[in-house]
Parts: structure tokens; C-alpha cells; sequence
């Protein structure tokens, strides 16, 4: 693989994003020599290498490929210097030695009887198991109390998702750094607990298990197990990502949304050249937002129900820059030998049947999941069956939005402090108010209310659904702008109201998290006013003198106009504001610039019908939906017995994915929850090395 081809894949250039500085290192793949980045996984350098094929399954030699790539799965799984290792968590090292696995893994050679050390126990007033914002959030309100506190996460750096987030959150700015990207609200939490000298941090850190004795078994970086004693323990372990059953759901290329945004935007990989899309939540939406930014074609995106889930802005934002969405269809299957190479969709009626005749294909080489979050929350119910002091934060207790889990956290870090005996002061109302608030489901969507153009400059407010919301409020020099009481109302200008004018700063529309505001001003031409709006692409890619085609909040192409000018500054936060004469009778109905051709969203001439039925339930130990639902009509009520039968549930992940899918097969088939005896858990919900009980860092 040539350096020129290697690059080609990592991203360079992007809107939001700096590449830092990492020295090329060494490493080779089956005993080709490969060059990687210091410091990232060796999916990341595969990925960069252009490699998607990881191994080869040993039941059936499936291609096995990255799917969660945040170490809940083992569909990554590697060997590295003679270690199976999964490859979204491990880091490449200078000349490592990497190979595929083809069959069931050798175990080396032991040539070295290990010497058992003892295990170091450690005791800490407040153990937290999580470091995304909600563990962060509660390990500052504990550390500005002076609590001893030890947060543990298994990434090398704090902020679990906010990490992947490139775009502004929604919410307020007093109350969770609205208007602020996801990955700048993560080291601002960051800096602050690691100012609390009573707050210590341990990164690259798995919590294995809870045991009943109430200590809590750590592995360290480099392989150290530590016991921990908390007097109280708070879970803020987030989320993992659900997934769905169809045929070629396990091909390398389909992967879910958080394993695309970990490539994409945390370790600068381009890991597709056209993307499909499941799901239309938040996290979905989001995606196809990150994917476009770098420079990835999104073919469109699927929803099973009538609407999307997730906030119509960022249903707006995707349909305006030229992505179709298609309510009510489901994916039929992924279609390829090796990898995916398209995709066939079709409708659904209302009791969720396929409409025969309605398949569709497309033409794509990834397929990205994104349909629902379970909370991570095993830790949490094994520490309260055992007694401890155990709380609960953020997706851990409730799925909800990253602004809503800092509020989670600030709460429960009070709450516990309180249980330690700490003097603090009453939990201010407010939060638990604003808490429920940022938790709350976006409203019905209303009509879109557009202003009438008169002698001044007036904000154009193209977000017509009532969400916790209101950073343009705050933003607003002379406070012309109001949500009402609540931070779901809708904005309005209010201007017209006391005779004031719009200043035309544009700041509502560069801090806009929906990049749902724009801006006319009819002011020199009355008959062509400027229209400004956001636009958080490359810069360069668009030009004074351009000419751009133009869309409403609906997709619909209002015509094409030349870009006045183009804006950019430290002020605006990586955001250009992008100038265009508009003729009058269409100015308040432009909501953006269209960013990606139709012909990249047109379907096959046929649609691509997937023969074998490869449709997977347990990813690791390859058993199908058709065998786990033959069991449950036989009469099979019991899912530990299906997996004494099939084995499903018995692989390295722990049944993470496959359980819920297997519930999920019993409601298909008519049977009630409380019919079925869930899967046993197992002592370790992380796997280890079991060199880790014996041996210290360094000894063998």
C-alpha cells in the first residue's frame, strides 16, 4: 500500500477538526508491511490501509469485520504478537506484528510458568465508572466538595461521546454550554475535574465486575487488575448501540453509528465512499450530518416509522443538502460477497410487513445502524444486588440527550455527597426541572412561519418543532429574540412587536445549533436582499462568485444564486456565514445550499435480491434468526436453554447484542416478556486476560 494511497483515506482537511501531529510508525498485516499513525487503534490504521476484513469466522468463514468499535463486540478481533486482541481497542505499536484470524485462534506456547502476586486493593470514598459527561459532571460537583473520588473509563481520553461530536448542542447556554461542539464541551469538563486535587483519573481502564464482597475489579493500562472498595458507587457507563436482524446484517461495512463517528471523527478515517443509513434518530441524523462534512456521499437513509425520531432540524439539514429520507421502509438486506456493495430497502404497512413489490436498491459500500440505545447499566443492578451505595447517571439510568446526562450527573454527585455525611447545600429545584426538560421528546412539528420582508434586517427562524432549545435568546445583542417561558417554545423576533430593528450581527444564525436561522436584509435592495446563512463545510469549497443551488427546509430547489461572500473567524467557531443576493419573493424561504448531487441518491435499474439467508442473530457464535425462532415455536421459553442448544450468547461479547435481538424475536412470534427467562449474566461483563489475576505490569 502506497503512502499516497494510505493518505487518501485519512482526512486531511476538515471543517471542524484539526488533524494533530502523530509520526508515522511501522507495522505489518500478515506479514505485509503497512505504515500507521502512533497512538491509534489498529482498526484505524486497517481502516487507513484500506482494509475492512478482519478475519474469517470459524464456524462458517464468514468475512469478519469493525462493527461497534467501542469494545463491546468481538467482531474485530485480531492477533497481535501472537494475542487475540480486539482491534478498536488496541493501539498499534512500532513493528507489531498483526494477522487475521483464520480459524480458532493458537494459544502460544507457555513458556513461562506465571508467579502470582498479590492483587492491590485500594479503598475511595466515591468510585465512578464512566467518563462521558455525565460521569465528568458529577466527578466535579464531588470534586469541588473535596470527595475522594477515582473515575475510571477504558478510553484514553475523557468525554466518551462528546469526543465524536463535531456539532453545537441544543439546550442553554447558562445551563450545558449550548451552542458549544460536542468535542470542545468534553475537554472543557475534562480540564475542570482534573483541576480537583481529590479527583484522580484513570484512562484506559475496563471495570470487569462487581462482585458480592462489594469491591469492584479493575484492569489497568498495560494489564494491571486492581480491587477497589467505594463506599459509593456512581454508574454513568452510557449506552450501547441496538441493532436489527436482515440478511447480510454481518458483512464488514455494516456497523453502527457510533463506530462511524469513532473513525471518522475521532481517529480522521474516511471508512466509506457512499453511505446508507438506518435509523432516524438523533444519532442516525447526526451521522449522515458528519459523514457529508467529510466529504462521504450519503445515498439516503430509511425510517420504519411515519417521521423520523429525531429533532426535524437535523432532518432538514440532511434533506436540504441533498439526502432522501424514506419513512415507514425498512432494509431488506446488505448485498455483497466480501463487503457490502448495496443495499435493497422496501416499505412496510402498518402491521410491519415488507410491501412486495416496493424493493428498491442502492448502490453503497457501507451501511450504518443506527436504530436505538440500551443503557449500559450491568454494573448498576449487580451493586445494588449486592447492597452497595449505588447511583445511577445519564444513558445509564435514562437515554436521553449528552446536555440532559450533565445535569444527571451534577445531581447525583450532590446526592452523593449527602450519603457520604459531606455538609453541601440543598439540590437547587431548578436542576431536576432542567433535567427533565432536556429529557423531553421533541413536540409535534408546526407550520413554518415565515416573516414579511419589510424595511429592515429580520432572522429567519426555520426550525418549526419545540425543542429544549434556546441559545439564539441568549446570543441576541439587543433581545429581540424569545422562546417564551419554556425553553421548548419556538423563537420568534420580536422586533416587529416594540418597533425595534435587528442589528444584522448574525450571531442567532452562527450559533444556531439546527443551523436552522438565517437572515435577510432588504436594506440596500429591497428587491434582492442579502440572505445570510450557516454553512459548516470546507472552507474553500465555497467561494464569493460561486453559484450554488439554494433549498427550502423541504429539499425543494428554489433556483441557483451567486454567493455575495463568505465569512469566516475565530468568533464564528469554525461556522461560515455565507452571503447571497436572493430575489425577494423566495429570501425567507432559503434554509441552505444544496452540498450533494441527485445522481448520488438515484437507485438501481434492479434491485439486488440477497439469495442465502444469512440473517444473524449472535454475531459471535454465527447463529441465525431462522434457528432461534424454529426453538421458540417448538416451545422453548427460556433463552439460557436456547443457549445450551445453539450457543447463542456464548461468545466473547457476553450475549450484548444477541439477547435483546432474541427478545425481540419472541414479541415477532407473539410472546409476551414476562413469558421468557432472560439470559444469566456473567461474572465478568468484560472480557480479560487472564494473565491479569496473576501477575503485575511487568512480571511473569
Amino acid at each position: 500500500m502506497s503512502e499516497e494511497q494510505n493518505d487518501s483515506r485519512r482526512i486531511s482537511s476538515h471543517p471542524i477538526l484539526e488533524e494533530p501531529f502523530r509520526a508515522t510508525i511501522e507495522f505489518s498485516w500478515n506479514g505485509e508491511p503497512l505504515s500507521a499513525r502512533h497512538g491509534e487503534t489498529i482498526a484505524a490504521a486497517l481502516f487507513a490501509n484500506g482494509i475492512h476484513i478482519f478475519g474469517y469466522h470459524p464456524k462458517d468463514q464468514s468475512p469478519q469485520g469493525i462493527f461497534c468499535a467501542n469494545g463491546q463486540c468481538s467482531q474485530c478481533m485480531v492477533i497481535a504478537e501472537g494475542l487475540p486482541v480486539k482491534a478498536c481497542m488496541a493501539s498499534v505499536e512500532p513493528g507489531m506484528k498483526v494477522s487475521s484470524v483464520v480459524g480458532l485462534p493458537e494459544l502460544p506456547p507457555a513458556d513461562n510458568k506465571p508467579e502470582f502476586c498479590d492483587i492491590e486493593e485500594i479503598e475511595v470514598e466515591c468510585l465512578i465508572i464512566g467518563g462521558g459527561p455525565a460521569g465528568l459532571s458529577a466527578a466535579a460537583e464531588l470534586g469541588r466538595i473535596g470527595v475522594q473520588v477515582l473515575l475510571v473509563d477504558d478510553k484514553d481520553r475523557l468525554g466518551g461521546k462528546l469526543v465524536l461530536q463535531t456539532h453545537k448542542f441544543f439546550g442553554s447556554i447558562d445551563d450545558c454550554y449550548a451552542g458549544t461542539r460536542g468535542t470542545d464541551i468534553g475537554t472543557l469538563l475534562e480540564e475542570e475535574v482534573e483541576g480537583y486535587e481529590s479527583v484522580n483519573c484513570w484512562r484506559s481502564c475496563n471495570a470487569v465486575a462487581v462482585f458480592s464482597d462489594r469491591r469492584v475489579g479493575l484492569v489497568r493500562a498495560g494489564g494491571n487488575y486492581v480491587l477497589v472498595k467505594p463506599e459509593t458507587i456512581l454508574i454513568a457507563t452510557g449506552a450501547r448501540e441496538k441493532s436489527i436482524t436482515f440478511r447480510g446484517n454481518t458483512l464488514p461495512g455494516v456497523y453502527g453509528a457510533g463506530a462511524f463517528q469513532t473513525l471518522v471523527n475521532r481517529d480522521l478515517i474516511r471508512p466509506a465512499k457512499k453511505l446508507f443509513i438506518v435509523g432516524g434518530g438523533n444519532v442516525g441524523l447526526i451521522a449522515g450530518y458528519h459523514a457529508l462534512q467529510a466529504d462521504i456521499e450519503v445515498v439516503g437513509l430509511v425510517e420504519a416509522l411515519s417521521e423520523c425520531g429525531g429533532y426535524k432540524v437535523h432532518v432538514d439539514k440532511l434533506v436540504r443538502f441533498g439526502v432522501p429520507i424514506y419513512p415507514r421502509h425498512t432494509v431488506v438486506s446488505a448485498n455483497g460477497s466480501e463487503h457490502v456493495e448495496s443495499v435493497t430497502i422496501a416499505e412496510i404497512d402498518s402491521n410491519w410487513e415488507i410491501v412486495p413489490g416496493t424493493e428498491r436498491s442502492f448502490a453503497c459500500d457501507t451501511l450504518l445502524v443506527a436504530v436505538g440505545l440500551d443503557p449500559v447499566d450491568e454494573f448498576y443492578h449487580k451493586a445494588t444486588a449486592f447492597g452497595m451505595r449505588a447511583f445511577s447517571a445519564g444513558d445509564a439510568a435514562e437515554i436521553a440527550e449528552a446536555s440532559a446526562a450533565m445535569f444527571s450527573g451534577k445531581i447525583q454527585g450532590l446526592t452523593i455527597a449527602r450519603e457520604l455525611g459531606r455538609e453541601v447545600p440543598e439540590i437547587p429545584d431548578e436542576w431536576a426541572e432542567v433535567e427533565e426538560v432536556l429529557k423531553s421528546r421533541p413536540g409535534q412539528a408546526g407550520n413554518e412561519k415565515l416573516p414579511q420582508l419589510k424595511n429592515g434586517t429580520v432572522p429567519v427562524f426555520h426550525c418549526t418543532q419545540e425543542i429544549p432549545c434556546n441559545p439564539c435568546t441568549s446570543v441576541c445583542p439587543v433581545g429581540l429574540i424569545s422562546v417564551g417561558g419554556d425553553m421548548r417554545g419556538r423563537p420568534r423576533f420580536t422586533g416587529s412587536d416594540h418597533g425595534d430593528r435587528c442589528t444584522g450581527c448574525s450571531q442567532c444564525v452562527a450559533i444556531c445549533p439546527g443551523l436552522a436561522i438565517t437572515l435577510v436584509d432588504p436594506r440596500k435592495n429591497a428587491e434582492h436582499p442579502i440572505v445570510t446563512l450557516a454553512h459548516e463545510f470546507q472552507k474553500g469549497q465555497i467561494n464569493a462568485g460561486d453559484v450554488v443551488t439554494v433549498l427550502d427546509t423541504k429539499g425543494e430547489s428554489l433556483g441557483q444564486l451567486e454567493v455575495f461572500k463568505v465569512s469566516a473567524s475565530k468568533k464564528l467557531n469554525r461556522t461560515l456565514l455565507v452571503r447571497l443576493k436572493a430575489p425577494a419573493a423566495i429570501a425567507a424561504r432559503i434554509a441552505g445550499i444544496q452540498v450533494q448531487e441527485r445522481s448520488v441518491t438515484e437507485p438501481m435499474e434492479k434491485y439486488v435480491s440477497r439469495v442465502t439467508d444469512d440473517t444473524i442473530v449472535c454475531r459471535c457464535e454465527r447463529v441465525s434468526a431462522g434457528t432461534i425462532r424454529d426453538l421458540i415455536r417448538m416451545g422453548v421459553r427460556d433463552i439460557n436453554e436456547i443457549k445450551a442448544i445453539t450457543r447463542a450468547g456464548m461468545g466473547a461479547c457476553g450475549a450484548k447484542t444477541c439477547h435483546s435481538l432474541t427478545k425481540f424475536l419472541y414479541r415477532q412470534e407473539g410472546i409476551c416478556g414476562e413469558d421468557v427467562t432472560n439470559n444469566v449474566d456473567r461474572p465478568l461483563f468484560v472480557e480479560v486476560p487472564l494473565g491479569a489475576f496473576c501477575c503485575r505490569q511487568g512480571e511473569k
